[in-house]
């Protein structure tokens, strides 16, 4: 485990990207594509190739099994019946990362408010919440359609600051992408890279200057309380 954060930060609050940090989407988010692909009689990909891409939504999703583009006119066509294909299978292999109930029942038993912040719609991340529901319902959840702009900027996150009431100084944003460390440095909280999630092969995430890493989620309690964490108070 990393650490470039030192000791005057104390944080009062924890954000969560959703997929490839909180939950492992990948095998399902594979799935629907693939049957999308039989459907088309298009070749197949390979999860190797896909879970790099899951943390970047449909579009990346597409792209890389029809080479298609938002702007293309069969797009709206695919990304309706993938998203079909995807509800129905959501809950079919997805699961917790292992250790993440152990994060939130330590934020609970600590009275540290806690939220989601992520570009997945609405309905696919309140379908997903339904039927694998959390431990403890978060704080906070903001999707990548509750504002007009989304990660990589910083609304969503200064917006759930606002929610939960706290300063962005004293919240730290834990993601798997660059764009979740992006979206933290311009909303002004410290980010936590999950090093576990979905980021590929080719990618460096030290280059991302983040401000600490962590090889499993686990180790978000001991980066916690090495940072003195400050319970909220009401």
């Amino acid at each position: 485990m990393q650490n470039a954060h030192n000791s005057l930060n104390h944080f009062s609050a924890v954000l969560f990207d959703l997929d490839g940090t909180l939950f492992d989407t990948a095998p399902d988010l594979a799935f629907a594509l693939n049957q999308l692909c039989l459907a088309y009689n298009t070749a197949q990909q390979a999860f190797a190739d896909i879970r790099p891409r899951a943390g970047h939504g449909s579009h990346a999703l597409l792209k890389l099994a029809f080479n298609i583009e938002a702007t293309h006119p069969n797009y709206s066509m695919l990304y309706e019946q993938y998203i079909k294909l995807y509800q129905t299978h959501m809950a079919d292999s997805t699961q917790l990362f292992t250790g993440v109930i152990e994060v939130l029942n330590y934020l609970q038993e600590n009275n540290i408010p806690w939220g989601i912040v992520t570009n997945k719609p609405q309905l696919l991340t309140m379908g997903l919440l339904s039927k694998l529901p959390l431990p403890y319902p978060p704080h906070c959840i903001i999707c990548g359609d509750s504002l007009a702009k989304r990660k990589p900027h910083p609304e969503p996150i200064l917006y759930a600051c606002e929610l939960l009431r706290q300063s962005p100084s004293d919240c730290v944003y834990i993601g798997d992408t660059e764009i979740d460390v992006i979206a933290s440095k311009a909303a002004g909280t410290q980010s936590l890279v999950a090093l576990y999630g979905y980021a590929s092969l080719e990618e460096d995430p030290y280059a991302w200057r983040a401000d600490g890493y962590i090889q499993q989620p686990i180790e978000i309690i001991d980066w916690l309380q090495s940072a003195a964490i400050r319970p909220a108070t009401e």
